[in-house]
């Protein structure tokens, strides 16, 4: 159905001005100065306009109670004029001639609410050209108090207002979006009225933020903050710490091809956390945005090693339940280790001597004494050295064994089952691998080797086939493989298989990346730039792999939960670029766009923990060019991720939406007004980020705004629709 309205509707709002419990419409006409007023008769239909005088070119449409006399007012701001018309209604659907206040200059949007606590509504408006917000409090029968302005800086240009207690305090507050200043403005209301000076919190260089919407996107109850910036093309987050700061989260992963137009927050899976919905300029699609956290590693933090590191492990040396370090410096022939003070930063390096070109180094109690010890791998003289641990951080002298030729890797693991942990040792020299089997003492037996591919580079062990036995996983940089050897549970191991992997395998390490209980592999592919992973099936086999970009010269790789979604995520060290590279885990086998951190020169071992006992992981780096390791404390940061995109039709440019539970199953819809197509597209929700394909009816000429209600009092949502250029709105009744 659709009723006339005046020239270019461009404001609806829904309330029951004659008081009998039907819904009734208001819309505001921008070209010919008036409001108009559609009584509902209660079956959805309406009787036909009768229009009110308004200034000069009416914005903004809102409606409340201003003279405590239970019936519906109506407030108008005037865009071209500069002022706010207030309306008395009679409560039978009639209006006195308007009230018209001072406002400033190029008035934007109103906003109601009762800003000093005396049970009566005042109202804010945001004004575009005078970079101020104006107040204006009720003090008696309908009538305002002259307006308060609120400065938002010099060339602010506001284009949005919301108001709401953002500091838990039972009083108002107010967000502006400053287009001009490029930030958004935060004013805490005082509760008399009068507002604090404006906080404010930058969107960003040039970002031009004019859209907002507030909701809980981190479900700490508190209300958080989304800002749409036209110029950057991207969506900031800001997070409510409940007394009216917020905290900026990076915004690198939330950056878009198109303009975002228009955004809102609402729950559409139930999970009482907010999603974030999006149009855009010229784009006929709207995008459905998850909130997560992406992790984050803002700074490194830098402490010296020996000369030419290769690698690290961490681990509680002195039993204090704080994470401690140990490096292999090659040509110092020496570990260093350095004891965590649990905050992140730790104490001097203590240096233990090795063989020749420690490589890797590797952690575990090898002596059944419940105190960490270290073993290295040294590439120079074909050994693993033994250091036993004290408890107290510090170690005894090296014992070493003999491995292949050219050790370059080290891991420890149970593989005969004995309740005592062996070492396998990767020998590049001579293509195999060594096994050493622990006498509970500390001791071990002479090597075992088995073959490899050519020229392997480093390894990692774990139960591939789920027979309780430790298997071995072996990348070859020679022949662009990784080898699987299944172990038989008694120290010994079945011939390798093999998987083709891409150039230049380097690194490999083992985890669950698609949460099926069952391991998989990833490789760093040092000549191509990437990793690769291969999803387990359980049995000892591997589907094809996946590539995933990274930056130069992939060089090793970790495993973790970086942002405490129980899905692993990965880190590389990129040698050439001096970069780490982190990908977040979709927890089905892929992965997100990389984020870099600059590092140390060239990096060339990386691995994690919770450093300073905050439950989350932080990162280690070892920088092999300038003798350093690099410490990255982990952080949360909230970013989007987009679940849906629903498809609009060509050419429907969507201009706003509504959300609401249309068909009255308890899952939130969203109905579009697509602008060109001329109508309203329905898209029904199931609860799970998932929706059906949208059902369109025809609207008048260039829709651009909703609003909703329940018109005919069955319990069922309605859709009102206001049409500018055909002058006239659209009811749609719910079925």
């Amino acid at each position: 159905m659709e009723y006339s309205t005046g020239f270019m509707p461009i404001s609806v709002a829904l309330e029951d001005f004659n008081n009998d419990n039907q819904l009734d419409i208001v819309v505001a006409n921008f070209w010919d100065k008036t409001v108009s007023i559609l009584i509902g008769y209660g079956n959805g239909s309406f009787r036909d306009q009768r229009t009110y005088i308004v200034g000069v070119g009416p914005q903004s449409v809102a409606v409340g109670d201003f003279n405590s006399d239970n019936r519906m007012d109506i407030v108008v701001s005037n865009n071209i004029e500069n002022t706010v018309n207030v309306l008395l209604g009679h409560g039978n659907g009639s209006f006195d001639d308007r009230r018209t206040y001072r406002a400033g200059y190029e008035l934007q949007s109103v906003v109601i609410g009762d800003f000093n606590n005396d049970t009566r509504l005042d109202m804010v408006v945001a004004n575009s050209y005078s970079n101020t917000v104006s107040v204006l409090l009720r003090y008696d029968r309908g009538a305002l108090a002259n307006e308060t302005t609120f400065s938002s800086g010099d060339g602010s240009r506001l284009q949005s207002v919301v108001v709401f207690d953002l500091n838990n305090d039972s009083f108002l507050d107010i967000v502006v979006a400053n287009d001009g200043t490029n930030n958004i403005g935060v004013l805490l209301g005082n509760g008399n009225g009068t507002f604090r000076d404006q906080l404010k919190f930058s969107t960003g260089v040039h970002s031009h933020p004019h859209s907002i919407a507030l909701g809980d996107f981190n479900v700490d109850d508190q209300m958080d903050i989304a800002v749409a910036n036209r110029v950057t093309k991207n969506i900031i987050l800001f997070l409510g710490d409940g007394n009216g700061m917020f905290e900026s989260q990076d915004s690198n992963d939330n950056v878009y091809d198109a303009t975002p137009l228009f955004i809102g927050a609402g729950d559409l899976n139930n999970d009482e956390t907010s999603e974030i919905i999006v149009t855009y300029y010229g784009i006929d699609n709207v995008d459905v945005f998850a909130v997560y956290d992406t992790g984050y590693f803002p700074k490194q933090t830098t402490y010296l090693t020996g000369s030419w590191p290769q690698s690290t492990a961490i681990g509680d040396f002195n039993n204090d339940t704080r994470l401690d370090i140990v490096v292999a410096n090659a040509y110092s022939k020496t570990v260093s280790v350095r004891l965590g003070y649990g905050n992140g930063s730790f104490g001097d390096q203590q240096a233990y001597s090795t063989g020749d070109l420690s490589y890797s180094v590797a952690i575990g109690d090898v002596n059944n004494d419940a105190r960490l010890d270290i073993v290295v791998a040294n590439m120079g003289d074909n050994t693993v050295s033994v250091l036993l641990g004290y408890g107290n951080g510090s170690f005894a002298d090296q014992q070493t064994y003999s491995t292949g030729f050219k050790p370059q890797g080290v891991a420890v693991g149970d593989f005969n089952n004995d309740a005592q942990l062996d070492i396998v040792v990767v020998n590049s020299g001579n293509h195999t691998v060594s096994v050493l089997l622990g006498y509970r003492n500390g001791s071990f037996a002479d090597q075992l080797t088995f073959s490899t591919g050519w020229a392997p580079q480093s390894i990692a062990v774990g139960d591939f086939n789920n027979d309780t036995c430790l298997d071995i996983v072996v990348p070859n940089f020679g022949d662009q493989t990784v080898s699987i050897l299944l172990g038989y549970g008694n120290g010994s191991f079945d011939n390798q298989k093999t998987y083709s992997i891409g150039d230049d395998p380097m690194c490999v390490a083992v985890g669950d990346f698609n949460n099926d209980g069952l391991l998989d592999i990833v490789v760093t592919n040092d000549g191509r730039n990437s990793v690769r992973i291969l999803l387990g099936y359980g049995n000892g086999s591997f589907r094809d792999e996946t590539a995933y970009s990274t930056d130069s010269h992939a060089i090793f790789v970790s495993v973790g939960d970086f942002n405490n979604d129980n899905r692993l995520d990965i880190v590389i060290a990129n040698w050439d670029k001096n970069t780490i590279s982190v990908l977040i885990g979709h927890g089905n086998g892929s992965f997100g766009h990389q984020r870099t951190y600059s590092t140390g020169s060239s990096p060339t071992f990386v691995t994690v923990g919770d450093l300073n006992n905050d439950t989350r992981l932080d990162i280690v780096v070892v920088n092999n060019g300038d003798s350093t390791v690099s410490i990255f404390l982990g952080h949360r940061n909230l970013a989007l991720e987009k679940q849906v995109t629903l498809i609009t039709g060509t050419g429907s440019q969507p201009r706003s939406f509504a959300l609401g539970d249309f068909n009255n199953d308890n899952q939130t819809d969203i109905a579009v007004v697509n602008s060109r197509t001329n109508n309203v597209g329905i898209f029904l929700g199931y609860g799970n980020y998932s929706f059906t394909n949208q059902t369109t009816f025809l609207t008048g000429t260039t829709p651009i705004s909703i609003a909703t209600g329940d018109l005919n009092k069955d319990n069922i949502l309605d859709i009102i629709i206001a049409n500018h250029d055909t002058d006239s709105i659209g009811v749609f009744l719910g079925a």
